[in-house]
């Protein structure tokens, strides 16, 4: 079995450059209406057009782009330097939400927003976590 996680973009092209940038992949897959990315830990990022999924679901939802600049999604990674996947995905242009700091849950995380809006997280289990659990 395998895992596909699949994100709603305006732009496929816009979305495949900057997470071959962020994540420092190449895509596995990439023709009209998917892009997909194998991720290192297993499971798959899928980016899917918006006008796709408007195409499959019909009228009977909403449009997925009434939600555009609202977070709709979040892309927690497991890494091993998150410092320097959290500076790839700024330079690929995502915008910062928060730099990289302990969380209450025993991660080490750094938070940006994608160029659809989409969360993308970056973390590492924080030092002595392990130990405490």
């Amino acid at each position: 079995m395998e895992s596909l996680f699949i994100l709603y973009v305006a732009d496929q092209e816009r979305s495949r450059r900057f997470y071959e940038r962020a994540l420092g992949l190449r895509p596995r897959l990439h023709v009209p209406g998917m892009t997909e990315f194998a991720l290192p830990a297993g499971g798959v990022l899928g980016l899917m057009p918006e006008a796709g999924i408007r195409r499959l679901l019909g009228p009977a939802l909403r449009d997925p782009a009434a939600a555009n600049g609202t977070p709709r999604a979040e892309l927690y990674l497991l890494v091993a330097d998150p410092q320097r996947h959290h500076a790839q995905a700024l330079g690929a242009g995502a915008r910062e939400l928060s730099g990289l700091l302990p969380r209450d849950w025993g991660h080490t995380v750094a938070y940006s927003l994608d160029p659809d809006g989409h969360v993308l997280a970056f973390a590492c289990p924080s030092a002595g976590a392990a130990a405490e659990g």
